[in-house]
């Protein structure tokens, strides 16, 4: 029996697509374990799907001052020696790392005992945690073409992100059931990622009085961020987390407002849903959702609101605009060859595991 590793956490959009790869890893016979943190989003999500699961000491890299820079790094050490005790204990044919800096000490760990390792990169420029790991890599897998630039050309292969099978299976009608909403008003499905988004979410609840005169909302807000005032709100529903259900929440939104993460959006690409992206402000973050944010303009796929410049105005015409343009954001997404990333990476998988 083949053995693979699968490993990457941090947040859902680093697990989601190992997920994806879970139902074709079975069909062909893999023995299938996961390495990640000892309390991160991954631990659940993976124990959920039935996959044994081991996690490590997990450290971050940060480019900013901060105290645990100075001991993150002992646990960065700490989890390279439990990764290596792992390899030698499980023997993997293959390892697929899917980024966030719980990789880094198991595909280095894989590197140690010459297992080839395919690592999967989400956004347009490699994150830090992946910058660590290309070299250590067999193959790199990426969602824009433009990321090719970025990547050493032997290794560079243009995936696109391996998108879970069920999300493209749900019944509208059992979206609108789930959430208790009518057939009658078009659905607007806002999402601020695994962690919630503070600024998206409370821009959001700024503009339900206008919003709601149009629109049903289904908001998913994150982890502590719901707010009670508004339960019971006709036509608004929140939610911290949405895991099975949502595909059927997906089937029922008629627009999708969400923050810019690579993952989201692909899956907002292969669902064809016209939304409205918000990435992630450069000055809290690296900059990569606006780069992916600007390559799904670009291709049509989405209309762009940065944060510096969300309001209510904006924000209103932004839902309102790209809602009565759906058909034009639609038929450019219909368009797109980035939809069979789970068969082009098994593929890759196979090779690596034959070797």
């Amino acid at each position: 029996m083949k053995k693979i590793i699968l490993t990457g956490g941090g947040t859902a959009g680093h697990v989601t697509p190992n997920l994806a790869l879970i139902p074709s890893l079975k069909e062909l016979g893999y023995d299938i374990r996961y390495i990640g943190s000892y309390q991160g989003i991954e631990k659940k999500l993976i124990e959920n799907a039935g996959i044994p699961y081991d996690g490590i000491s997990s450290g971050k890299l940060r480019r900013y001052f901060d105290l645990k820079n100075f001991s993150d790094p002992f646990r960065v050490i700490k989890g390279y020696a439990e990764a290596l005790k792992l390899m030698k204990k499980y023997k993997p044919d293959v390892v697929f790392s899917k980024g966030g800096f719980v990789a880094v000490p198991v595909v280095l760990a894989a590197r140690h005992y010459h297992i080839p390792t395919i690592i999967h990169e989400s956004d347009m420029t490699p994150g830090l945690a992946n910058k660590l790991c290309i070299p250590s890599a067999r193959k790199v897998c990426c969602n824009f073409p433009e990321t090719l630039h970025y990547l050493p050309q032997e290794k560079a292969v243009l995936t696109g992100s391996p998108i879970r099978q069920e999300l493209l299976q749900g019944d509208r009608l059992a979206g609108l059931q789930y959430a208790h909403l009518s057939a009658e008003k078009p659905v607007i499905l806002v999402i601020g990622g695994s962690l919630g988004s503070v600024i998206l979410n409370q821009a959001i609840r700024n503009l339900l009085p206008q919003l709601l005169e149009k629109f049903q909302i289904v908001h998913i807000c994150g982890k502590d961020h719901l707010d009670e005032s508004l339960i019971g709100t006709k036509g608004y529903v929140q939610y911290e987390y949405v895991d099975a259900p949502l595909r059927h929440l997906f089937a029922a939104a008629d627009l999708i407002v969400s923050r810019a993460g690579a993952n989201s959006i692909c899956e907002i690409l292969a669902l064809r849903k016209p939304n409205v992206l918000v990435p992630l402000s450069a000055a809290a973050s690296r900059g990569d959702q606006i780069l992916n944010a600007n390559s799904f303009a670009k291709q049509g796929f989405s209309t762009v609101l940065e944060e510096e410049a969300l309001n209510n105005e904006t924000l209103y015409h932004a839902i309102s605009d790209t809602y009565a343009g759906r058909a034009k954001f639609i038929h450019q997404m219909e368009q797109s060859h980035l939809n069979n990333a789970v068969a082009t990476v098994i593929a890759l998988i196979e090779e690596c595991a034959a070797e």
